[in-house]
């Protein structure tokens, strides 16, 4: 680690779901300013691990902390002070369908920070520019963006606070690999041009090599296998060759 304190750390935690555990002790930290991308098969607990550390799920065990400070259950009113610092691009976008693209933007500003919309719609539409996307988008709707504007869309809105930390959900889901392609690359420009330490999960493995400096997988709830972005392509660990190469055979078992 570059620093003594984590910006981000899962330790020890545990979260199951019935009798089946989906997150096993998992230890996990990322440094401030830093870039991590957890991959891994369907099922092996990467959305359960950022809905932990943004309070939508409690672990049964282990703490979560932030700058060194345990979040884990955290009050609601501690838990709104915890989200001004994060921001976060959902699979899909999943943008309102109801508001206008620059109200979509600046909804957390609006809704939560107290700005007012003369200023919330200035700073949307820099947001908009900086993810690419001109000024005449503004006061469009959703439907009438296609999928790769909308996730261009949803990212203005994670980096419009300009967030301590940026959680992104399979951000290349559902798009064409040119399309995917431009969007990993602006997700790597915003996280730099913001400082922000940054948290994502994806089976995309270009994407993951591109928006990542450093990649982890997730398998049966722990973290298996750690390294630079540049080593996924070199590794010998059996798991992570089994998942990069595609193949049914190997220790990662394929039964569901």
């Amino acid at each position: 680690m570059t620093s003594a304190v984590p910006k981000l750390a899962w330790k020890g935690v545990t979260k199951q779901f019935g009798d089946r555990k989906v997150l096993d002790q998992l230890d996990l930290s990322v440094a401030p300013g830093r870039s991590l991308v957890i991959i891994g098969g369907s099922g092996q607990g990467k959305s359960v691990t950022i809905k932990a550390a943004l309070g939508l799920l409690r672990p049964e065990a282990g703490a979560i902390e932030l700058d060194g400070k345990n979040i884990v259950g955290l009050s609601e009113g501690q838990r709104r002070k915890l989200f001004s610092r994060v921001g976060v691009l959902f699979q899909g976008a999943a943008l309102f369908d109801s508001l206008t693209i620059w109200e979509n933007v600046a909804f957390r500003l609006i809704n939560a920070d107290g700005v007012s919309r003369r200023k919330a719609r200035e700073r949307a539409i820099e947001a908009l520019e900086q993810v690419r996307l001109s000024a005449d988008v503004a006061d469009r709707f959703p439907s009438e963006l296609s999928g790769g504007m909308q996730k261009r869309v949803g990212l203005a809105r994670a980096v419009v606070a300009q967030p301590e930390i940026l959680f992104f959900d399979e951000p290349t889901t559902g798009l064409d690999p040119i399309t995917a392609a431009a969007i990993n690359q602006l997700i790597s420009d915003q996280v730099r041009r913001l400082g922000s330490t940054a948290v994502s999960i994806t089976h995309d493995l270009a994407s993951a090599q591109t928006i990542g400096d450093e990649i982890a997988m997730l398998h049966d709830g722990r973290i298996i296998w750690r390294g630079p972005a540049s080593e996924l392509a070199t590794t010998d660990n059996p798991y992570v060759r089994q998942f990069v190469e595609g193949r049914a055979e190997g220790p990662i078992s394929h039964t569901a």
